[in-house]
């Protein structure tokens, strides 16, 4: 073999070995990163919206530094929404307004729960055409006591009657349905408490439904019937609602139990 060849067959192998240690050592080193750009999330329209910065209580005053102004996704504004672009000034103007239900911390302000008022919470909460007329109530006349505001009863009526020359014990219903408005001064249930015992309850009553508790409070002695929420929901009460219910007939000191006739 000509000394040519053989320095052309040693130079081939030299480059034969460097392309091969090249490719290992390639081979073993990190994977390449591929960095992918991401696109921008979109961006989402705010609005600022008044709302209940803290628990509001039903019958008080919003009040400044209850209320406040909190972002709130512009495609779900609703039209009851107090929206600053349109009411910049709805703080100062609604301070002073009154809830007509509870408000929870975070909740939106709507005009439909609260009322604009210079008289007494009592009266802005109460419904147009009704009206609150107070019963004295005991423990034993207002279903064991477990009565609490905004509670759905019915006033039943127990007094002496005569059937003849018998003496008789008469119960009536007079309403039937009315809403407790309050129990002594609360308006609202407080800290949990699951029964209030007072002296009073205010009832929300229609003008006739007064004038019936009126007269018939003069005769004996009237009682709250607790209504089932179900009840509440589902009936409305009328202007009267006076039914018969059992009575008591004593004759020669033994006493029964009878039907009324209505």
């Amino acid at each position: 073999m000509k000394p040519i060849q053989l320095i052309l067959i040693g130079v081939a192998l030299v480059a034969a070995l460097g392309a091969g240690f090249l490719m290992m050592n390639l081979n073993s080193g990190p994977a390449p990163t591929i960095v992918q750009q991401s696109a921008p999330a979109p961006q989402v329209q705010m609005s600022k919206v008044l709302i209940a910065g803290q628990d509001i209580p039903m019958g008080t005053a919003l009040g400044a530094e209850r209320i406040t102004w909190q972002d709130w996704p512009t495609d779900n504004l609703r039209e009851s929404f107090i929206v600053q672009d349109s009411k910049p000034e709805a703080m100062e103007e609604y301070a002073s307004a009154i809830a007509r239900s509870a408000f929870f911390a975070g909740e939106p302000i709507r005009e439909q729960k609260i009322v604009r008022s210079d008289s007494g919470y009592l009266s802005a909460i109460l419904p147009a055409g009704k009206r609150a007329f107070a019963i004295r109530v005991q423990a034993d006349t207002s279903a064991g006591g477990f009565i609490l505001p905004n509670d759905h009863v019915d006033v039943v009526l127990t007094y002496r009657g005569r059937d003849g020359a018998d003496e008789i014990m008469v119960t009536d219903t007079v309403v039937e349905n009315v809403r407790v408005l309050a129990i002594d001064q609360v308006i609202e249930e407080q800290d949990g408490e699951k029964a209030k015992v007072g002296d009073t309850a205010t009832l929300e009553l229609s003008s006739e439904q007064v004038e019936s508790l009126s007269e018939a409070g003069a005769r004996g002695t009237l009682r709250l019937a607790l209504r089932s929420v179900e009840d509440a929901e589902s009936h409305k009460a009328g202007p009267k609602n006076k039914r018969r219910g059992k009575v008591r007939l004593i004759r020669f000191g033994k006493a029964s139990e009878v039907k009324a006739n209505n």
